[in-house]
């Protein structure tokens, strides 16, 4: 009778034992979920930041970030109000704010004919049967 009583309490409740995992799967889901957040607001800052112009992007360690937030439809809020504020309290993060480009855009240059030395023999053959039959 001893061993009766051993065995059943070797034996557990399974809808115990899955509910126990669920909770945990559940919080495990949380965290992830709060990272995965906190690596899009990370890189949206760091996008606002480049394009306001920051000199380095570690600067925005320092900032607090609690007033940005991720909405029900993935859009980043009070991302580009945080940068402004920055800009204004803290000038030395960023440089000069330029508003002209300072490439300069190639010159045109008019396409030329490939010469006979440049081609294969395929190529010549194909050129010369086509200047053979656009004179004839």
């Amino acid at each position: 009778m001893s061993d009766h009583n051993n065995t059943t309490a070797i034996i557990t409740d399974p809808m115990a034992e899955l509910k126990e995992r669920c909770e945990q799967l559940e919080r495990e889901l949380v965290q992830v979920k709060h990272r995965a957040d906190a690596g899009i607001v990370k890189a949206h800052l760091q996008a606002e930041a480049t394009k306001a112009g920051i000199i380095d992007i570690d600067g925005l360690k320092m900032l607090d970030v609690s007033g940005v937030s991720i909405t029900e439809d993935g859009e980043v809020r009070g991302a580009s109000a945080l940068m402004e504020r920055v800009r204004k309290e803290k000038p030395w993060l960023f440089g000069k704010q330029s508003t002209s480009n300072t490439t300069v855009v190639p010159p045109a240059q008019s396409p030329r004919q490939k010469l006979a030395t440049e081609m294969t023999d395929v190529e010549y053959k194909a050129a010369r049967e086509a200047l053979i039959r656009h004179r004839t």
